[in-house]
Order: structure tokens, then sequence, then C-alpha cells
């Protein structure tokens, strides 16, 4: 893998950029302090904006590591202001595979933005980090993230059945992945 960290992409609507500490009060308004956002999700809602404030500082400093991949999705038309967030949640380099996590604020549910930005960070993975696997997986009773998922071309591997964890619990998991030469 040819690691270069989190690099500024765009697509038609979008902006995937770095977090920075400013983008703390967005994150706690838009996303992480949604109960139903983060419903399937294996970080917990957010309290306070003091949490999302210690989260970001996390990130900024972290992206000094270029094996640290975290986007801010921004909606063009919707100024600088992140609604969700995409990231690289675990690397195997022995097999050069990279796994993906991703939300975004409820009201842009459905409308095919975290496809989009999807699409835009397994391009980048692919074309400039030099992996060979990209894969994903969600909780069955979220099956909206599946689609997202298929949508980018990623092939359903199977479900581990109470192989996960989120906030509700043990959970199935519902694998998905695209290799390089699948593309």
């Amino acid at each position: 893998m040819n690691h270069c960290g989190t690099q500024r992409l765009e697509t038609e609507r979008l902006i995937l950029r770095r977090f920075v500490i400013e983008d703390a009060d967005a994150m706690y308004k838009n996303w992480a302090s949604d109960d139903e956002v983060t419903k399937y999700l294996m970080w917990p809602t957010h309290t306070s904006i003091d949490v999302s404030k210690s989260v970001t500082e996390d990130w900024v400093n972290s992206y000094t590591d270029e094996k640290f991949y975290q986007w801010g999705i921004i909606l063009k038309e919707h100024g600088d202001e992140p609604i969700g967030g995409i990231s690289a949640v675990h690397m195997n380099e022995e097999v050069s595979m990279v796994h993906i996590g991703y939300c975004i604020e409820r009201k842009w549910w459905h409308k095919g933005i975290t496809s989009e930005a999807l699409k835009a960070v397994m391009d980048y993975f692919f074309e400039k980090v030099d992996v060979n696997r990209i894969e994903s997986r969600h909780d069955p009773r979220n099956p909206y993230s599946g689609k997202v998922m298929e949508k980018c071309g990623m092939k359903y591997e199977g479900t581990l059945r109470s192989s996960d964890w989120n906030n509700q619990g043990i959970c199935d998991a519902c694998y998905y992945a695209l290799l390089k030469s699948e593309r």
C-alpha cells in the first residue's frame, strides 16, 4: 500500500476534506448527537459538544499520520459545513485491504450522497493508495447501508451471525467487498 494520507477529493456534488477543529459544532449538530444516525454505529451518540470537540481534535492531530484516512463530507450547495464523515476504520496491510465506514446527517439520507462519497473514497484507495480490497459491513437491520455498498459496485460476501456489535448490542454483520481487479 502506498499511504498518502487524507487528501482533498471532489465529486460533482461533494468535497471530501480533512476535518478542522471548527467542524465540531457542525458534527454535533448535524449527525453525532442524533440517535437515529448513530443507531447502528459502534461509537456512542455524542451527549455534548465537548465530545464532538474532543473527537475532532483527535482527528486533526492524527492527520500527521499518512495511514490515517478521515474525511468530512461537504455538500457543495450547502457551504463548507460537513454533513457527515467517511473513513478507513480498519486496515490490513498484509492483504492490502481497507475497511470503510461512513455516516451522514439524517436529512440527507436517500439522496445518493453517501454513495457518491464512498465511490470517491474507493477510487482514491484503488488508484492512489493501491489497495487490493475494499470492504465494508452493516447490521442487517440497516439495509440501506448495504444499498450504498451495492451502488458502488461492492459484492455481497455473506452474513456473519452474532459476530459484531453496535449501539444495539451484539449483531450480525453483512459483508461487502470489491477487489481492484473487479473495477
